[in-house]
């Protein structure tokens, strides 16, 4: 189980079974599931992606997956994974709309790459992004970020590979371990 994180206004912890149905409406919102893996899964594949993380992820210990809380309500989800696209562990993270523009984005990314740094101990994450994704670049790019390469997909559409290095932390925010 990965450890709980906290931030100024978020607390990541490990999913309960009583997150289902918060999951399910977080990845069931195409204005979130847009951006997400192969985009927009039925409710049923989102609900089999919801209890693979008991039955997989958490139980073989595979990778680190929160529920993203604020004030108590799940607002969203993360994770710190390896990743195919490069050689290392990629960032990946969904906020529900109503969380979008008011920074808890940043905080929440700067917490995984702060974890991904200090706990994990790697010298660099990453980040994929659709190309079309602005709101995701322009953040990623705020913390340091750099565009790496390009990954042209089956459908025609564009990936941007990022990366943030080690030595691009110094004086950043760290997410602290509860």
């Amino acid at each position: 189980m990965p450890p709980t994180l906290h931030t100024r206004r978020l607390l990541l912890a490990p999913y309960v079974p009583e997150d289902e149905e918060d999951f399910v409406a977080l990845f069931q919102d195409v204005r979130v599931s847009r951006w997400m893996g192969d985009g927009p899964a039925s409710e049923e594949a989102d609900r089999a992606l919801f209890g693979r993380i008991f039955t997989k992820v958490y139980a073989q210990d595979l990778f680190d997956v929160w529920a993203v809380r604020r004030d108590g309500a799940l607002i969203g989800h993360a994770e710190i994974k390896p990743t195919d696209a490069v050689v290392g562990h990629e960032l990946v993270y969904a906020l529900t709309p109503a969380a979008w523009g008011s920074g808890l984005g940043t905080e929440l990314a700067q917490a995984l790459v702060a974890y991904g740094f200090g706990t994990l101990g790697l010298t660099e994450v990453h980040a994929t992004v659709a190309a079309s994704n602005n709101a995701s670049l322009t953040l990623l790019d705020r913390i340091g970020f750099e565009h790496v390469r390009d990954i042209s997909e089956d459908d025609g559409s564009t990936t941007r590979v990022l990366t943030r290095r080690l030595a691009a932390t110094a004086g950043s925010p760290h997410a602290r371990q509860g």
